[in-house]
């Protein structure tokens, strides 16, 4: 018999493209909206007075991708008490009724983040090793992991933990998207002579993993980390996207230390951390574990989001 999976965050970036392909492996999905969408269920507000009692009937594997994200202009007061809201109390709430309602597994979409903010001067970060999160949204996302953890002790409800890096495929947003249209308009960028080194994941290698995930039977209660198993710096990655463009990369060689220079002076660090700083995963315990190997190629994860421009 088909599992049945009910997907929250199904209009998420993350959750618009695992919807179909969960389909595809022949799962019936139920997906959740925050707002009023044929052939799916809504849910306008996740917290921990959500009912999701209907929601669940029938199910066997929740697949958790709703969350309360990065803010760029926050306006709460509290910032750390609003990302509880969703992502523990209302991760809480979920799991719970799940367990009640007699769900087998709780997979749960949380951020490399949890481990920290960098990998300069250190070695990747490792599934087992002591997590460090630094701002509301990670610590959010740490808290609602230690609680699934406990709750899985106390019902027996499986539980999974997934942190991906940054996760790029069409129709992603931001950083990436600006990127790529600066590339295509011929933009000099100084960005040619980056060495740092970070971790990617493709949209389809981080759905590939949770349809793994979904049934395993060595993925239960364990925490995993997965990209595509392909680290680069940054200028490797404008180069590889230059290429998926067809277009040509005009990377000017600005040293490091003077583009870090530079971006300070103008109240701009945050940017050249992330523009010059290092975050890499290791994926070794994934890979070993679940005997999963990334399926799609950086590069063909990449031409397949350049013609979502």
């Amino acid at each position: 018999m088909e599992e049945r999976v009910l997907l929250t965050g199904a209009s998420g970036f993350v959750g618009r493209a695992l919807m179909p392909a969960l389909r595809d492996k022949g799962f019936n999905v139920l997906p959740v909206y925050r707002q009023a969408i044929e052939g799916g269920l809504q849910i306008p507000q996740i917290d921990a007075e959500t009912d999701w009692n209907s929601a669940l009937r029938n199910i066997d594997v929740v697949i958790h991708a709703a969350a309360r994200v990065h803010v760029m202009h926050e306006s709460a007061a509290d910032p750390l008490a609003e990302f509880r809201k969703v992502n523990l109390e209302g991760t809480l709430q979920l799991a719970r009724q799940a367990a009640l309602s007699g769900v087998k597994r709780f997979i749960f979409l949380s951020s490399i983040k949890v481990n920290g903010e960098s990998t300069t001067g250190r070695a990747p970060f490792t599934a087992e090793e002591a997590p460090h999160p630094a701002d509301p949204y990670a610590i959010s996302k740490k808290e609602a992991e230690d609680a699934l953890l406990a709750l899985a002790e106390e019902t027996g409800l499986e539980v999974v933990i997934i942190r991906p890096p940054l996760v790029y495929g069409p129709g992603v947003k931001a950083n990436f998207q600006s990127m790529m249209r600066w590339l295509q308009k011929g933009v000099p960028l100084p960005l040619g002579s980056i060495e740092n080194r970070r971790s990617l994941v493709s949209v389809y290698n981080l759905i590939d993993l949770i349809a793994v995930c979904i049934a395993h039977p060595k993925a239960r209660n364990q925490i995993f980390l997965v990209s595509d198993d392909l680290d680069m710096s940054i200028t490797g990655l404008l180069v590889r996207l230059a290429s998926a463009l067809g277009c040509h990369a005009r990377l000017v060689p600005v040293p490091e230390s003077v583009l870090t220079f530079t971006l300070t002076l103008l109240g701009k660090k945050a940017i050249a951390d992330r523009l010059c700083g290092s975050l890499q995963v290791d994926i070794e315990k994934t890979k070993l574990l679940l005997g999963w190997e990334p399926p799609v190629t950086v590069e063909e994860g990449l031409a397949k989001t350049v013609e979502g421009l």
